[in-house]
């Protein structure tokens, strides 16, 4: 039952966290169960992407195009990793304006051992650096998601080029908008945290609900891949050819890692190891489980079979919708979030794509885009505490707010509707800055031999 994001700044906000008998000032320190989680949450967001997302998706193409794949997602996260140091963190989690932070911690400047980040209790810290490794992986694994949309036709030298452009213009200003706040200690009476507020990011302020990444991560990531399959255009023999996956197998691992890294990833947002944990923990489990049961009997009546693909897709999209959403819903809620994910996202892959005659190769759109869209609005929903929810937490008053449903769901429309616009403005002007000096696509020749050889001069398997 905390406000809504994650904050970085903490350390000697007001001075001190506590006064002993002798009245001396004594400096806050690090809670030490509290870091444990959070390192052991990075790590399995690490999982989650290599080798969690790479298998999944790489089982999803066709086999002449499985390392471009793996090699895809390994170097997106490696350069991230290097950007979110060199800049990124300072960009996303420092005070600057309503969008954009400022350059104070560029090379992770000032940040120390002994440099504290704030959880969402007030006089409760990590250390800074656990924080910045934390946010450093939500970072990572946000553009490795949008070649899912554009996979098996796509120049390797293009998605870093983009991924660089994009990463700075589009992910690093919506986690500012959305995550950047003074921290709980700021709140101390009326004045103080309206004081704090106006220096918040731009959708902090407008009280849009994000616990671990449905706008800034899945819509944000979902809306760039819908863009990038447009531009680029559909692959060779699209609607004549069979480009089914080449090993399902392999996409049920990485589905399956991807979601023992989820609890990392949601879970470990909440900074703290207590009862919230918990919940977010059991919320993140029903999700994936509803989803999973919801799509595969939508596939089976509508195909007349269930599939593996489909379980497997079901649990991403539940454990997508259920990512804004897990520290305010109630397990009930977690569910039906689960349950509407499943249905929603398989019409999104299946009917809504053949519709509109695109090809989102791997579905990060349909999947991760839907699904985060529907997550982000349906917080409002399963917040209220009418309905199972946490509410809101007023750090002033220090208790749960009065809810208010109507308000809420405004919020959430205003984060969803900024996520789409400055995700589409700025994955439009990153995929033609990239086009005009790499060129986005393979030659036809290339695409027919596939991206392995082709880009990368080696085969994933040897018969």
């Amino acid at each position: 039952m905390k406000t809504f994001l994650r904050s970085f700044t903490a350390f000697a906000l007001f001075g001190t966290s506590a006064l002993s008998f002798a009245d001396e000032v004594v400096a806050p320190v690090a809670n030490k169960g509290d870091t444990a989680w959070v390192m052991i949450s990075t790590i399995l967001v690490i999982l989650m992407i290599i080798p969690g997302l790479a298998l999944f998706y790489g089982g999803m193409v066709r086999a002449k195009n499985m390392l471009s794949i793996l090699m895809q997602v390994f170097v997106i996260f490696c350069m991230i990793a290097l950007l979110w140091a060199i800049y990124g963190y300072s960009v996303a989690f420092t005070e600057g304006n309503a969008f954009f932070g400022g350059m104070s911690k560029v090379f992770l400047k000032g940040i120390t051992p002994d440099s504290l980040a704030a959880t969402f209790s007030k006089g409760v810290f990590i250390p800074e650096y656990a924080y910045v490794a934390f946010q450093l992986t939500f970072a990572a694994i946000t553009p490795a998601i949008i070649i899912g949309s554009f996979a098996e036709r796509i120049k390797f030298s293009a998605v870093l080029l983009f991924t660089f452009i994009w990463f700075t213009f589009s992910y690093l200003p919506l986690a500012h908008m959305v995550w950047y706040w003074s921290g709980p200690d700021a709140y101390t009476d009326a004045g103080a945290a309206e004081t704090a507020t106006a220096a918040a990011g731009f959708l902090f302020q407008k009280g849009a609900l994000d616990f671990a990444g449905g706008s800034v991560v899945h819509i944000n990531a979902g809306v760039a891949g819908l863009m990038g399959c447009l531009l680029i255009g559909k692959r060779i023999g699209f609607g004549r050819e069979s480009l089914a996956p080449h090993s399902v197998t392999l996409t049920m691992v990485g589905a399956s890692l991807a979601w023992v890294g989820w609890f990392g990833f949601n879970v470990g947002s909440n900074l703290e190891a207590n009862g919230l944990a918990a919940l977010v923990f059991v919320n993140t489990l029903l999700a994936g489980a509803a989803a999973t049961l919801s799509w595969m009997t939508a596939e089976w009546l509508m195909r007349g079979k269930p599939s593996m693909l489909g379980a497997a897709s079901g649990a991403i999209a539940g454990l997508v919708v259920i990512t804004p959403a897990c520290g305010w819903s109630g397990p009930i809620g977690a569910i039906f979030l689960g349950l509407a994910s499943g249905g929603v996202c398989f019409w999104a892959v299946t009917l809504l794509k053949t519709k509109l005659n695109y090809d989102d190769s791997l579905d990060a759109f349909g999947v991760h885009g839907v699904g985060g869209i529907l997550g982000a609005l349906g917080t409002a929903v399963v917040a209220n505490p009418g309905f199972g929810g946490t509410g809101v937490w007023d750090y002033v008053a220090n208790g749960v707010a009065e809810y208010n449903f109507t308000a809420q769901f405004i919020s959430q429309f205003w984060g969803v509707a900024v996520a789409v616009i400055w995700s589409a403005i700025v994955s439009y002007a990153a995929y033609k800055i990239a086009d005009v000096i790499v060129g986005l696509r393979v030659s036809e020749e290339d695409e027919r031999q596939g991206l392995d050889v082709s880009e990368h001069g080696e085969t994933a398997y040897h018969l």
